[in-house]
């Protein structure tokens, strides 16, 4: 095992140290502005990274966050487990009896919510691809597909907030537009999943079927098989290990083992993580109470390095393209209002019912960011289009309450 320096653990704990408080100062303001804590975060990241600090003291940000050595690869593999955990607790946001109660109405408003989505999506950056920064021609169909899937997720945490901030997270068509972005957010992690298989073992039309078969029987054996094992487990660790230390350990545990697996056969480590926590939390022995906890210890902790780092990144105003971003935004809005919409308006709502489901589902939030890091990560994307996915699913958070409280009350 490689050991830090001296110099190193100084390094990397005021690293820590200095994430963690201006995360946590920026995402109080945000929240006295009724805005998600993600925003305050990513905003600390932007004044700590290359965009504030980097151009007005570089010496102080080279001397901070230099590049990945030592510390910084240290802080790096944090960063890692952090998407990981984060996708664990997206899972376990994922109610599948809720879906299972909507039924076909569900499924009608997901359908037309991904596909509609995924199609506007896909087409704009295949059919101009030098717009969006994509030089080599060949490569304009992983990114298409790419696009279609960031333009069809939604931020389901996001959206159970926005409900429950407008009373309306138990009525009818709350819980309409939460099975359907279970399902959309479901369906869209496969995708991904699948699409980084493609990058991963140079998209050969066998290693593509061999990926997305993988995807499917992981997800299956996960959701039928693995949830019986888990239900037996479950009580065994509630009666064996103290509480709230076993639970928690055990859960992180099982997410770690759970990303591996997936990262090991070819599929990237966030899936099974997300898959694990949608299988834990439609347990009945995963309480309610185990869950809070497990959400307190990653959103409080891990949450603020990952979007603190968002911002460490790369450069806001250098990679910043107005036109670029506008157009994302609009594919984003378009696809996602007319999808949902459409969907649930075939579920026997009202146009003005529909249009506010179409507008609680187009919130991006988290989700986005940690697709649009990975995508950049794999070289799916430039920095110019990862900006631009950002500032659109900060965007989208934050006007999906103010437009679904204005649809439901215009005449």
């Amino acid at each position: 095992m490689v050991r830090l320096s001296h110099a190193d653990v100084v390094h990397l704990l005021m690293q820590l140290g200095i994430m963690l408080i201006m995360g946590r100062i920026f995402a109080e303001v945000a929240r006295k502005f009724k805005q998600p804590a993600v925003i305050g975060e990513i905003i600390a990241g932007v004044l700590l990274g290359p965009t504030v600090l980097g151009m007005i003291q570089p010496e102080w940000f080279a001397a901070l966050f230099p590049v990945p050595s030592g510390a910084g690869t240290v802080l790096s593999g944090m960063v890692q487990v952090a998407v990981v955990m984060l996708l664990f607790i997206a899972g376990l946001e994922v109610d599948l009896h809720i879906v299972w109660q909507q039924g076909r109405q569900a499924i009608a408003t997901s359908l037309f919510g991904l596909v509609i989505p995924f199609f506007i999506g896909f087409v704009f950056p295949y059919l101009f691809p030098e717009f969006f920064g994509i030089a080599d021609i060949h490569a304009r169909l992983v990114f298409a597909l790419f696009m279609g899937t960031a333009m069809a997720i939604s931020a389901l945490p996001v959206i159970v907030r926005i409900l429950m901030d407008l009373n309306m997270f138990r009525s009818r068509m709350g819980l309409l537009v939460v099975a359907s972005a279970m399902l959309d957010d479901l369906i869209g992690w496969m995708i991904f999943s699948v699409l980084l298989g493609m990058i991963g073992k140079g998209g050969t039309t066998m290693s593509v079927w061999n990926t997305a078969l993988l995807t499917l029987l992981f997800a299956v054996s996960m959701l039928t098989v693995g949830r019986g094992l888990l239900n037996r487990l479950l009580p065994w660790v509630n009666r064996k290990f103290a509480w709230p230390g076993g639970v928690l350990a055990v859960s992180l545990a099982l997410c770690f083992f759970a990303a591996a697996f997936t990262e090991y056969i070819g599929i990237h480590a966030i899936f099974g993580a997300f898959i694990m926590g949608v299988a834990l939390g439609d347990s009945e022995h995963f309480s309610e109470r185990a869950k809070e906890i497990v959400h307190q210890f990653i959103n409080n902790i891990f949450a603020p390095l990952f979007f603190v780092s968002i911002g460490l990144r790369v450069n806001f105003f250098t990679n910043f393209d107005l036109m670029l971003t506008i157009t994302i935004i609009f594919i984003a809005f378009v696809g996602k209002i007319a999808g949902a919409g459409i969907g649930t308006r075939l579920g026997g709502f009202s146009w003005k019912e529909s249009l506010a489901a179409g507008f609680g589902m187009n919130a991006r939030g988290a989700m986005e960011i940690i697709l649009g890091l990975i995508a950049l990560e794999n070289g799916l994307i430039n920095e110019k289009v990862f900006v631009s996915l950002v500032i659109m699913a900060l965007f989208t958070s934050m006007t999906s309450g103010p437009l679904m409280r204005w649809s439901l009350t215009s005449r």
